[in-house]
């Protein structure tokens, strides 16, 4: 460490502890908002910069555009100056501290697409100054920061450890969810050296309960890609066993619910119609691809998507099986309400929702599909093939739902009269379980 970077450190460690340090959060959407919001609340100057001028805009307007986030929230930290958000990018040369809130999906082969990050590290490279700390928190495969980021930030000649610090601390956000906060979930922070790591630790101590320091940027890559995998190599094992346990005669939603009294050795993971959200569905093949760049096979990693990724089809499948069985019907004159377009429960998020393939699938078979959906009214723009954008949920009653051949469960929101589903709709596929409570005189539930 040299002399500089040491004084460096200290500088924006002392701007960190007075509150004068002036942060930039790149990315305003379900993990950059939540991120400025912790920040301004405790009273830092936060600046968001994002590419959409509606969301900037709105946000600059006390709106909020995120339903777990509330206009208050946002009300509150614009009035007191702590927050404004902007597309001019030339700003960041005013910022100390610069995170990176930034999609990382995947391509067409199942490889990592580094676009955003790429580019938003350019828009960094072109403003960089001595001094700053720039953070990614986007979920990515190990290397990223030191072998992608790095060279960007020093092609103007400055030096990571030397002139700026480089870090990285993987998003933790779980849209919805009331138990944990950004606040209160246990922060994995790293550095490329030890002042970056100093810096970072300070910075994100000052709005997190616990900081959890690792030993480089690789290994808290590897983390975030852990914690995921893991859920998406359960998840994948019990959408398999709920397969044979139908086979079997057997409901598999009895079974676990049995097998989680267990005080020790298990823990529950659930059966659905697919993957959702942004980290689960993409996030292992990031660690697969970088597995074939050093000629090894994530054979358990590949399986799981696999199994994860056949899902939705076996769904379609069912329900299409059953509209038939009940009514005689062809898909191309069956008539299908799908139930939720959101990735999770009571969240507005369709990020990579398994419900946005239903359709899909559905609809190439010439099957009528609409969507009722109280967390979202319209189905917003995508980053994915196929044009769904635009799609307005139908209104709740029960003359509408009478309509339908087939109503099928992919989000299970709670705020949905699912007996009232059972009682005007012919067939309920339920994916989730949705209906266990429900009585259902007709034997019309089909589990799926």
């Amino acid at each position: 460490m040299t002399q500089d970077s040491t004084t460096a450190c200290r500088d924006l460690i002392k701007a960190i502890d007075a509150k004068t340090v002036q942060i930039a959060i790149m990315g305003l959407g379900y993990v950059g908002l939540p991120l400025a919001v912790s920040f301004a609340m405790k009273g830092y100057k936060t600046t968001g910069f994002d590419v959409d001028p509606k969301k900037v805009a709105a946000l600059n307007n006390s709106e909020s555009y995120i339903k777990t986030i509330p206009e208050t929230l946002i009300s509150g930290m614009v009035n007191t100056g702590n927050f404004k958000a902007t597309t001019d990018f030339s700003k960041l040369a005013d910022m100390d501290a610069i995170l990176l809130c930034v999609p990382t999906p995947l391509g067409e082969n199942r490889d990592p697409d580094m676009s955003y990050v790429i580019g938003t590290t350019e828009s960094v490279a072109e403003h960089i100054r001595p001094g700053q700390i720039v953070i990614l928190e986007s979920t990515t495969y190990p290397g990223t920061t030191t072998d992608v980021m790095r060279p960007i930030l020093e092609k103007g000649g400055l030096k990571s450890g030397t002139d700026f610090f480089l870090a990285y601390s993987p998003e933790r956000e779980d849209p919805g969810r009331q138990d944990f906060n950004t606040s209160t979930t246990p922060k994995v922070v790293s550095g490329d050296g030890a002042d970056a790591l100093m810096v970072a630790d300070r910075l994100y101590r000052t709005i997190v309960e616990t900081v959890v320091p690792v030993s480089s940027t690789d290994t808290a890559e590897a983390v975030k890609l852990t914690e995921n995998i893991f859920r998406s190599v359960n998840i994948a094992l019990v959408n398999e066993l709920k397969l044979i346990f139908d086979g079997m005669g057997i409901d598999v939603w009895e079974v676990i619910d049995a097998a989680k009294t267990k005080p020790f050795g298990f823990m529950p993971f659930y059966p659905g119609p697919g993957l959702g959200g942004h980290c689960i569905p993409i996030d292992p093949f990031y660690l697969s691809w970088k597995a074939k760049q050093v000629g090894l096979e994530a054979r358990f990693i590949e399986l799981a998507g696999e199994v994860n990724t056949a899902m939705p089809k076996h769904v379609v499948d069912t329900t299409l099986s059953a509209i038939k069985e009940k009514t005689g019907k062809a898909p191309n004159q069956a008539r299908v309400l799908l139930l939720g377009v959101a990735y999770k429960k009571n969240v507005d998020d369709t990020r990579e929702s398994p419900s946005l393939e239903l359709i899909e699938l559905l609809e190439n078979q010439n099957v009528a599909v609409d969507f009722y959906d109280p967390f979202v009214p319209t189905i917003p723009n995508l980053r994915r093939p196929g044009d769904l954008s635009g799609r307005a949920s139908i209104e709740w009653s029960h003359d509408r739902l009478k309509e339908y051949d087939a109503a099928l469960i992919s989000t299970d929101h709670d705020n949905v009269d699912y007996q009232s589903l059972v009682d005007h709709c012919a067939i309920v596929v339920d994916t989730r379980n949705a209906t266990r409570d429900c009585s259902s005189p007709n034997n019309n539930i089909v589990r799926a």
